[in-house]
């Protein structure tokens, strides 16, 4: 005899505290591809780069990437209710 299989779906709420933990995860990796996008910006190697808009770049990056923190961290200490428990 099988074993009764987990609900294929989970509540909203469960599902959406666990994408909120995938992004907060997966921020410092974004963070970190974007830091090295300036390098990008010129391929070719001309030395005809702004160093001011790079900086601008990374200030601004800096700023959006704390903002996105501090919007990510209050909901990340919200505990969902465990799997067997119902939702109020």
């Amino acid at each position: 005899m099988k074993p009764p299989r987990q609900p294929l779906f989970v509540a909203p709420r469960i599902y959406r505290s666990r994408r909120l933990r995938d992004a907060a995860r997966i921020l410092p990796v974004l963070g970190g591809f974007l830091v090295l996008v300036p390098i990008l910006w010129d391929p070719a190697g001309d030395g005809a780069r702004s160093t001011a808009r790079d900086g601008i770049y990374l200030f601004v990056l800096w700023g959006a990437l704390i903002l996105a923190a501090r919007l990510l961290a209050p909901r990340l200490g919200e505990d969902p209710p465990a799997p067997g428990q119902t939702e109020d």
